[in-house]
């Protein structure tokens, strides 16, 4: 089973080619985005909103359980 649908293909691609020719930005800066990565997770969250095929997002840092505690 795929991962990911057909609508997050074509906005990761969309996001891919704008940010090969500089004219990709990220949302609030404004800034241009030159990180390949940066412009793939633009590209999945744009399939996010229009409610593609997409995983969900982790969240930042998941806590971990420590195995010692005072009793």
């Amino acid at each position: 089973m795929a991962k990911y649908g057909k609508k997050a293909q074509s906005k990761v691609e969309r996001a891919m080619h704008e940010r090969k020719r500089g004219t990709l930005k990220s949302g609030r800066s404004g800034k241009r985005v030159t990180s390949r990565k940066q412009a793939i997770a633009i590209g999945l969250s744009e399939a996010r909103r229009a409610g593609g095929k997409v995983p969900r997002k982790r969240g930042g840092s998941r806590k971990r359980k420590t195995g010692s505690r005072k009793k």
